[in-house]
C-alpha cells in the first residue's frame, strides 16, 4: 500500500493536477499508510473510520484548476452540475462543503464520489485502491474546467458575465501555457503480429495521456488485425495498457468483449464502414467545451442534446454528433461511424473526440491534436467576437 499511495500522489503531480508536495494520499491495508505526514491526517482518519473505504486522495488543485474550482464552488448553491459525459455518467454532480471538517466531508461522501472544499481542495475516496480517488480527482478537475469555460462562453453570448467570472477568466488565460511538445514518432504500420499491435497500442495510449488529450482512465484505443479488434479494456488507464488489451473477433465468436471498452461496438462499426484500422478516442478539453456551445434557445431537443440533435454542427470541417456510451438507440455506434468517414475526426457532444487512420496511430494522433487546437482557437475567436 505504501507504494500505491506514493504512486498516485506522484501521478497527480505528473498530470499537472497538483503541485509537488501538495497531494495527501492514504491507503488502508493492515494499517493506514500515508504518502507523507500532515496535520490533516487526523481529520481524514475520521473519514476512514466513518465510511467503508480503503483509500483517499486529498489535495489542493494546481492552476488553472485551483482558480476555476474555487470560483465555481464559491458561487455555487452547494452543488456543481457540469454537463460533460464523465460527470453525467459517473459523478452525477459535485457536492461543495462550506467547511473543512470530518462531518462535512463524511456527509458529502456518503452520497457522492468526491467533495470540494473551497480554498482547501478536493477529497476523493476509493473502496479498492488509491487509483479510484486519483480517477475521481482528475475527473472533477476536468469537469470543472469544461464547465467554467462553457459557462463563460454562454455568458458572453447572453451578456451575463459577472465581474467575478471575468476576473477569474482573465487570471486563468493569463497563466503561462504549458510547453507544446513536438508530435511523437509512433510505431509505423501496418502491423502484422499480435506483439506489434500490443506495443503500438501501449505506446500510443501512453502518449495520449502524456499530451493531456485524455484525463484519468477515460478514453480508449484499438487496432484491427485479421478481423480481430485489439482494444483497451474497460476501466483501463491508457498510460498503463500492458495486460489490459482484449482481442475481440469481429464476428463475436469470443467472450473477450465482456471486459473490453464499452465503446467496442463503435470501434467495430468504424472498421466495418471504412478502410481504417486504428482508432483513437480522447477527451481533449476544448473540443468538449465547444461541443456544448449552441445558441439555439428554442430547440425541441433541449436537455437531450447528448442523445439527439436536429442541427448539423461543425468546428471547421469536424462534425459534432450526439451519442451515448453503449449500443442503445442513441449509442455512439450509430452516430460516430458514419460521421467519421472521410473526416479527420468526430467530436461527440460533451464526450470527446474520435480519430482514425489506416495503418498506424501517427495520423490518428496528429488528427486528435489538430481537432483540439482548432477548437481552442475557435473558442477564443468566439469569446473575442461576442465581447
Amino acid at each position: 500500500m505504501e507504494q500505491l499511495v506514493e504512486k498516485y500522489a506522484n501521478k497527480l503531480v505528473g498530470a499537472g493536477l497538483a503541485e509537488p508536495g501538495a497531494p495527501l494520499v492514504g491507503g488502508l491495508d493492515a494499517d493506514l499508510a500515508w504518502n507523507r505526514t500532515d496535520p490533516d491526517c487526523g481529520l481524514l482518519e475520521e473519514v476512514f473510520n466513518a465510511l467503508s473505504i480503503n483509500s483517499l486522495v486529498f489535495s489542493r488543485p494546481a492552476e488553472p484548476y485551483k482558480s476555476i474550482i474555487d470560483h465555481l464552488a464559491k458561487h455555487s448553491q452547494g452543488t456543481l452540475t457540469p454537463n460533460d459525459c464523465e460527470t453525467r455518467t459517473f459523478l452525477h454532480d459535485l457536492p461543495v462543503a462550506r467547511e473543512f471538517s470530518s462531518q462535512a466531508i463524511i456527509q458529502a461522501l456518503s452520497r457522492r464520489k468526491s467533495v470540494i472544499i473551497p480554498g482547501k481542495g478536493i477529497v476523493a475516496p476509493g473502496t479498492v485502491s488509491p487509483e479510484q480517488g486519483f480517477v475521481t480527482f482528475s475527473s472533477v478537475c476536468f469537469a470543472c474546467f469544461v464547465k467554467f469555460f462553457a459557462d463563460y462562453l454562454s455568458g458572453i453570448r447572453d451578456g451575463k458575465v459577472s465581474a467575478a467570472q471575468q476576473e477569474t477568466f482573465d487570471r486563468v488565460v493569463s497563466l503561462p501555457p504549458p510547453p507544446v511538445p513536438d508530435l511523437p514518432r509512433l510505431m509505423r504500420g501496418p502491423f502484422t503480429t499480435d506483439e506489434e499491435v500490443h506495443k503500438a497500442l501501449c505506446q500510443a495510449g501512453k502518449k495520449t495521456v502524456d499530451y493531456g488529450l485524455v484525463d484519468s482512465y477515460f478514453g480508449n484505443i484499438s487496432y484491427c488485425l485479421k478481423d480481430t479488434v485489439y482494444i483497451s479494456r474497460t476501466g483501463s488507464s491508457l498510460d498503463e495498457l500492458y495486460g489490459m488489451i482484449d482481442p475481440c473477433p469481429m464476428d463475436g465468436s469470443s467472450c473477450a468483449g465482456l471486459t473490453a471498452s464499452s465503446e467496442l461496438t463503435a470501434h467495430m462499426e468504424i472498421f466495418s464502414r471504412t478502410s481504417n484500422r486504428a482508432v483513437l478516442h480522447g477527451h481533449p478539453k476544448f473540443a468538449v467545451i465547444l461541443s456544448l456551445d449552441c445558441d439555439r434557445k428554442d430547440c425541441p431537443a433541449m436537455g437531450r442534446c447528448h442523445l439527439e440533435c436536429p442541427e448539423k454542427r461543425f468546428v471547421r470541417d469536424i462534425p459534432i454528433v450526439p451519442g451515448e456510451v453503449g449500443t442503445g438507440p442513441f449509442g455512439l455506434c450509430r452516430t460516430v461511424p458514419p460521421a467519421i468517414k472521410d473526416r479527420r475526426g468526430v467530436i461527440v457532444y460533451g464526450h470527446g473526440v474520435f480519430t482514425a487512420a489506416e495503418d498506424d496511430f501517427n495520423k490518428a494522433f496528429e488528427s486528435l491534436i489538430f481537432v483540439e487546437n482548432a477548437c481552442r482557437e475557435e473558442y477564443f475567436t468566439r469569446t473575442r467576437i461576442r465581447r
